[in-house]
């Protein structure tokens, strides 16, 4: 028994020591970007690469990121010469929290602050990975001004939600947010620190995404958004269809099949209804990977069409 319990007083040892220097490793670089005030809170704004005619790329990243997640692919932009913005969203990453819920009325109420108190000039490439398809959704529609294209990554589509299996699969992903959270909270994620990317990222990035993959009020932010997914769905829903004159880029990830038919029907369809629709599938990445650095150049060949669609448009 005595031997016993001095394993399990060296494991807990072992794991605290772990969690120790994981926060220490994780504070040890400045994030990219600055803090912006959106009125009495700030959200961490990373934008990068020259300013010119071209709108700006706006980025959104999916559940429990943020900015860190987009790395890659604002590094390739800018080797394009194109600008880009991405954020954390409240109580993601470097962020400060925000009230709940954190349904997609409040993310998207948040984000027309963040750009009008960014100085960033519209209209803008809106660019979302997964779960922000529903709020890059209802941006473009409460703010059509705004919007030069739309570029949708592996995204949920609000439409989604009535395809067979999606009730499940939001249940599945609310348990695995909400078993996350805890995690995160008693900080049993700190000693996995060094796993904390499998997307690819560059240096900057990785650290970020370690970062936010070891705190418990990411985790925390994260839950409450996943436990808003239906409602941000309706509300994007209720928003209405794009308008069919802005092009619309839809990237997709993985090898197609027939189990996924419904689901990629559904992420297809803002494209398929685009006047200047593209679909692309990048087979050998998964709803992950495909931010990183080996296939960054197939999501800014994605948005370069939209561009250039619109930039045909103008010139008509």
């Amino acid at each position: 028994m005595r031997i016993l319990l001095a394993l399990v007083l060296m494991l807990v040892a072992t794991w605290g020591a772990a969690a120790a220097a994981a926060e220490a490793a994780s504070q040890l670089n400045k994030p990219r970007g600055t803090a912006v005030d959106i009125g009495g809170r700030r959200l961490r704004l990373v934008c990068e690469g020259p300013r010119t005619q071209a709108p700006t790329i706006w980025l959104e990243s999916g559940a429990f990121s943020g900015a860190a997640d987009f790395a890659a692919t604002q590094q390739a932009l800018t080797e394009r010469g194109l600008r880009s913005c991405a954020y954390d969203r409240a109580g993601m990453g470097y962020s400060d929290p925000g009230p709940k819920p954190r349904d997609g009325e409040a993310i998207v109420g948040d984000l027309e602050k963040l750009i009008a108190a960014s100085g960033e000039p519209g209209p803008f490439v809106l660019t979302g990975h997964s779960m922000a398809g529903l709020y890059m959704r209802l941006f473009a529609s409460r703010n059509p001004q705004q919007v030069a294209g739309l570029v949708f990554l592996d995204a949920a589509m609000p439409e989604m939600i009535e395809a067979p299996g999606a009730q499940a699969f939001i249940d599945r992903f609310t348990t695995m947010a909400r078993l996350g959270a805890v995690a995160g909270t008693l900080g049993l994620t700190k000693p996995f620190y060094l796993f904390g990317d499998r997307i690819g990222l560059p240096p900057a990035g990785k650290v970020e995404k370690r970062h936010g993959f070891i705190s418990g009020r990411q985790s925390r932010a994260a839950l409450a958004e996943v436990q808003s997914w239906r409602a941000a769905a309706r509300q994007a829903a209720a928003a209405g269809p794009l308008n069919p004159q802005w092009p619309v880029a839809v990237v997709t990830a993985g090898p197609r099949s027939p189990d996924r038919a419904a689901w990629d029907t559904a992420r297809q369809a803002p494209a398929t209804a685009s006047r200047a629709g593209f679909i692309d599938n990048i087979d050998a990445a998964d709803h992950r990977t495909m931010l990183g650095l080996t296939h960054a150049g197939r999501i800014v060949a994605a948005i370069e069409r939209v561009l250039a669609a619109r930039q045909q448009k103008d010139g008509a």
